[in-house]
């Protein structure tokens, strides 16, 4: 099975997808998943992140057919 994965925003550009895929595996969380999709070493901080529909920690484990969502800093003014 697999994780749905979504990117929003300027995120969205700056990974050059809106949409992945990543295989689930036994103690997945969505920091890894993020290092997976993107290549990179590690998730910004600033990322905010959401399962299922429901905002999350980096640390989050996932389960399969879980869906995950980053999301760039939401500003105001």
């Amino acid at each position: 099975m697999s994780i749905k994965v979504r990117f929003f925003a300027s995120l969205a550009e700056r990974v050059g997808r809106r949409e992945a895929e990543c295989a689930h595996v036994e103690g997945l969380t969505v920091a890894d998943v993020w290092r997976e999709v993107t290549g990179q070493d590690a998730m910004p901080d600033e990322v905010l992140c959401a399962v299922n529909h429901a905002y999350s920690e980096q640390a989050t484990p996932l389960a399969e057919n879980d869906e995950v969502a980053y999301f760039p800093p939401v500003t105001g003014g």
